[in-house]
């Protein structure tokens, strides 16, 4: 890593074809910055899409991509992360397992360094574009996160989240097989 930059260098990106596991019919735009690094996982399931002007970063956290799975236009995700199959996420999304240590007041931020915890997103998960995941948080199975969301708690399988912070606004009732206001 360069530590200026704080992207691999240039001739550890060129050999991201050894070490970037890619399942068949995958595709990540040219257009996507990987700082992706050989000491740490990253796969991308078959089928899966990564758009254009995305960001994966697994230099602090291993970073796995389901199959059949969609990362939208301009997302940013920092591992560790992983995301599950026929997951759908919006445009500018941010998902992070990477926070910033702040609580020292005599020392700068930058000096504490990093907290790390992962994110997980189980299958069949649509998130809505502008949508913030911060780390240690889990989604559940079919969750709705709704546009513009920040997610500080784990979310239920089955809902549907909406607002800053996030809050369930909607439950599946299987007894009823419908959705109903939590």
């Amino acid at each position: 890593m360069s530590p200026i930059r704080t992207r691999p260098r240039w001739y550890v990106r060129m050999l991201q074809f050894l070490y970037v596991k890619r399942g068949r019919g995958s595709v990540i735009y040219s257009s996507v910055r990987r700082d992706l690094v050989p000491f740490r996982q990253c796969s991308i399931g078959t089928r899966s899409v990564v758009e254009s002007f995305s960001v994966l970063n697994n230099a602090v956290g291993d970073l796995f991509i389901g199959d059949h799975t969609r990362i939208g236009i301009g997302n940013t995700i920092i591992g560790p992360v992983r995301i599950g199959n026929q997951v759908n996420i919006g445009q500018q999304v941010l998902i992070s397992g990477l926070n910033h240590n702040y609580e020292d007041v005599q020392t700068t931020i930058a000096a504490q360094g990093v907290a790390v915890a992962p994110v997980s997103i189980a299958d069949d998960v649509w998130i809505g574009g502008h949508v913030v995941i911060l780390s240690g948080i889990h989604i559940g199975e079919h969750a709705v996160i709704g546009a513009g969301s920040v997610v500080t708690r784990d979310v239920p399988a089955y809902s549907v989240v909406v607002g800053n912070p996030a809050k369930v606004v909607k439950m599946y009732d299987f007894n009823l097989n419908c959705w109903v206001k939590a």
